[in-house]
């Protein structure tokens, strides 16, 4: 990858076409402490249906970030999420077998002529919208199983579902509503005009679907996780894994959390020097688990202040999110409890009580069972404990959230404050919630 001036602050407005890896070329680089503003257009849907994808999403191009080696992590400080988008369709999918060999979100074929990953255009709306410009084919691999149509209110606080008429009006300006920005190049999935459950009112919450670092071997965006990327396993496509040992090289940047939203950090492992960070995949809001295994992709802005945390070598995201987020026996102690605690020290004879603070290991899987044991690994190397002492530390203080289905989970721990220390997060999580 060439190299770039760094840059205090940084805007990215060029994405890649489906693919994260070390041979994607740079956006840019941002010095440390810098800050990452991007426009990105909508994951999942638009390129799913755009047969020129090698992935199911558009990310942007990496960011080189000043200092970040090898064995380091990168603190992603979530600082602005703004959904641009005044609507969007999704729904869950079917597949149309015919327009893909291994994996319809990769390997992407024209079922008519046969060529892979054909260039399309749009002729008209609806489903059979996507065609073939070789042979006028529906080129495109995914219908909707069961859709719908969602428009937002000017704050974007609320999104009401919208029946045939508002989806063909929507449909007809497809581009201009999804707000894509000028160098996309998916379909919006608004040109589908799905209108099932119409007249049902949504609180929005937007968030980052797929953020992250980008792992040292290439692979689909989609796919940059322990659960989609069992479907690399034994593929015969350009982007086809051995194992699961190959699949740990990954980073697990398409995690589908909701809590990654303005005001969280997420701390990401470094595998390629200068980290490589990517956004996309922006969600006006999404129920815990991605039910659907889609949920209300839009365009977007992001702001992201980065800070290098060296030598931290974690496997996978740490996240540090808003203390509202965090689930009631996981969030900080009021000074109130402190002393309670305290005054129990004292009538037991313990000799302290030990400081703490909240955190969140990621966790991926084929499952939501694997997944969680891959959190519980990361979070025992982390801070120096046994399994026993992860589980029992997070059935006292804290537990397990599900970020998606069928594999990414959130391990909650009230972690020791000197374990923390020892790993250069302490300053952080003290940061994070004003401890």
């Amino acid at each position: 990858m060439a190299q770039h001036e760094i840059q205090q602050e940084l805007s990215v407005d060029q994405y890649t076409l489906g693919l994260v890896g070390p041979d994607q070329a740079w956006a840019g680089a941002v010095a440390d402490g810098g800050t990452i503003r991007t426009h990105t257009p909508p994951a999942c849907w638009g390129p799913m249906i755009t047969p020129e994808f090698r992935g199911g999403h558009e990310v942007t191009r990496p960011v080189r970030v000043e200092n970040a080696e090898v064995g380091d992590a990168i603190a992603l400080k979530i600082r602005d999420v703004e959904v641009t988008s005044v609507a969007t369709s999704t729904g869950s999918m079917a597949e149309r077998e015919d327009a893909f060999g291994d994996d319809p979100f990769v390997d992407h074929r024209c079922p008519e002529c046969g060529t892979e990953w054909p260039e399309s255009v749009v002729e008209g709306t609806g489903e059979d919208a996507i065609r073939c410009a070789e042979c006028g084919a529906n080129a495109s691999s995914f219908g909707f199983e069961y859709g719908y149509t969602v428009a937002f209110d000017d704050d974007r606080t609320v999104g009401l579902t919208v029946g045939e008429e508002g989806a063909d009006d929507l449909a007809n300006d497809a581009e201009g509503a999804m707000a894509l920005p000028d160098n996309s190049r998916q379909h919006p999935i608004l040109l589908y005009k799905p209108s099932e459950i119409p007249g049902t009112l949504g609180h929005l919450r937007p968030f980052i679907g797929n953020v992250g670092t980008t792992p040292p071997i290439e692979m689909p965006d989609s796919h940059n996780a322990g659960d989609f990327g069992q479907f690399l396993i034994g593929a015969e496509h350009d982007w086809g894994l051995e194992d699961e040992d190959e699949l740990a090289e990954r980073t697990d940047g398409h995690m589908d959390i909701n809590a990654v939203r303005e005001g969280a950090v997420l701390i990401c492992p470094v595998k390629v020097d200068g980290g490589g960070v990517y956004v996309g995949d922006l969600h006006a809001n999404q129920g815990d688990g991605e039910l659907s295994l889609h949920t209300t992709d839009v365009s977007g802005r992001t702001e992201i202040e980065v800070e290098v945390i060296k030598d931290l070598d974690i496997d996978g995201p740490v996240l540090l999110p808003n203390e509202e987020d965090l689930p009631h026996i996981s969030k900080p102690y009021t000074d109130e409890e402190i002393e309670t605690g305290r005054r129990l020290a004292d009538q037991y004879g313990v000799d302290e009580v030990r400081e703490t603070g909240p955190i969140q290991v990621i966790g991926s899987g084929a499952t939501i069972n694997e997944a969680t044991e891959n959190a519980f690994d990361r979070a025992g190397t982390l801070l120096d404990m046994t399994e026993g002492e992860v589980r029992a530390r997070c059935t006292f203080t804290g537990g397990v959230e599900v970020g998606r289905l069928p594999g990414v989970v959130q391990l909650d721990m009230l972690a020791p404050m000197d374990r923390l220390e020892a790993r250069g997060l302490a300053e952080h999580v003290r940061s994070q919630y004003d401890l």
